[in-house]
Formats: C-alpha cells, structure tokens, sequence
C-alpha cells in the first residue's frame, strides 16, 4: 500500500473548512518570518494558501534579517496579547544571531501551532491534552487512518530531533507501541531497523534506508525530503527498492509533507474549541 499523504491531508482540511463553517467565528493564524531565506519563503507561503482553503485568516509579519532578538521576543509578545490572533508560528530557522528557544519559549503555549514551547512538549510527555508537533501528529494521522495501528507493534524511530523523533517516540509510545530511538551513536542501528514493524526515518540522508535495512511487510514512514543534484527530490528511504517488500510505505513527496501543514491548521483551530 502507497500511503497518499496528499489525499489524507485533503480530507482532513475538509473536515476543517467544514467545522469551521459550523463554528462561525474567525480564526487567525500569524506567521513570522526573519530574512529571506528561499525555503522558508515557499513554506510560509504553502501555509497561508492552506488558511485560505479552508476559510481562516493567515497574516505573514516579515522581519529584517538582523533583527535583534529582544525585538522579536516584543513583536511575539504583542501577538500573544491580540484577541484577535488564535496562533502564533515562528518560522524556523532563525538567523543564527537570534536565541531561538528564547523565542519559541515566548510564544504563548495556548497560541503555540507548532506545539515546540516546553509547556505543550511536557503536556504531550505525561499525556495531558495540548498542541502537538505537526509532523509527529501528521504521522500518526497517516498511520490511523490508512487502517494501521500502533498497539503491541515494534516501532524503531530513525532520528532523535526535537521537531519529529522525539515527539513521535511520545506519540507511539502512547498508542501502545513498544519504541525504539536509532541515532548516530546507536550500536549496529541497521539490525534493530530490521525488527521494526513500523520503522520512522527521519534523518535528512538521501535514500538512507535500504532493502537490506527492513523487516518484509513492515510499514515505513520517511519523513525525509532530499534535494538530488539533478534537482529531484527523495525521502530518507530508497522508495524503489524497499516498496516491493513492506506492506505500506509514504512516498516523497506527498507523504509526510501534506500533513505537516494539515496539522498546523487542525491546532490554530484547537486553539478556539
């Protein structure tokens, strides 16, 4: 099974233009962006069309590249004080002269869509109800609605970062997976990918994952997206000669990434119901 992310993101951004009709109020979601990064530019872009989609408000607050960080933390402290603003995203990276956990610590946790502040990451640790991380969330959405559940599976996390290993190794672990995290430093990492049933590669290495490093008729979720030198794109996973041996796997792109942004929208409107 190819697990089409661009199809479940489409119908969960229904489900939402449709809530969001029956609810009858506006939704705002704020984005802040430092610089002019390329990439970022394209996302924060990506995100305000999907606000459009399903009938939210979407501002882009573009700052100089050299602002200072205590102008930043003023600009966040202004949004969390505005009524009229339901979510607050930072777009990261920030210029490498700016404190970023400073800023992510300033956002207010309720407003929080990226669901990185401490307070929200220790809510999602000891189970209590908050705004997750929207490509672990995303993740677990896939999982559940193409039928595949996490409980009594091995699920080996290929990846340990903040924004998606970390989390997810929470969220999985929550849906009653027994969890391992692979990293740089993991002894003989490969053999433990082969005891996966769910394996989560998350490692920003194109086509990482081989045939060699899969258990047959596990899932796979490749969180990676790569740049080729010839200008195409890949995940972490070399799709073509692991699909034919596991029973699902996302492709790249049009896996993980549609969720991202589906997610994003699903907590701005968290934060009003």
């Amino acid at each position: 099974m190819i697990i089409d992310g661009k199809a479940i993101a489409a119908d969960i951004r229904q489900e939402l233009k449709e809530r969001i009709v029956k609810l009858g109020q506006q939704i705002k979601l704020t984005v802040i962006i430092v610089g002019d990064n390329p990439a970022s530019r394209i996302y924060v872009r990506n995100k305000k069309r999907a606000c459009e989609q399903v009938g939210m408000e979407s501002e882009i607050l573009s700052l100089p590249a050299d602002i200072e960080t205590s102008t930043l933390l003023k600009t966040v402290a202004a949004l969390n004080g505005d009524p009229k603003v339901n979510g607050i995203l930072v777009q990261l990276p920030l210029p490498p002269h700016i404190d970023e956990m400073a800023v992510i610590e300033h956002i207010a946790p309720e407003k929080d869509v990226d669901g990185f502040h401490p307070i929200n990451v220790g809510r999602l640790s000891i189970g209590l109800p908050g705004l997750r991380p929207c490509t672990p969330a995303g993740v677990m959405e896939l999982l559940y609605r193409s039928g595949i559940s996490p409980a009594g599976k091995q699920a080996v996390i290929v990846g340990r970062s903040n924004i998606v290993g970390k989390p997810l190794a929470m969220m999985i672990g929550a849906a009653d997976a027994t969890v391992t995290v692979v990293h740089s430093k993991t002894p003989d990492a490969r053999a433990l990918m082969r005891t996966a049933d769910i394996l989560v590669v998350a490692v920003g290495r194109p086509r990482f994952i081989t045939a060699d490093d899969v258990k047959r008729d596990a899932v796979i979720i490749d969180v990676g997206i790569n740049r080729l030198p010839d200008g195409t794109l890949c995940g972490d996973v070399d799709f073509d000669a692991v699909a034919p041996l596991v029973r699902a796997i996302t492709p790249v792109p049009g896996g993980v990434g549609p969720m991202t942004i589906a997610m994003l929208l699903k907590n701005c409107l968290a934060t009003v119901i």
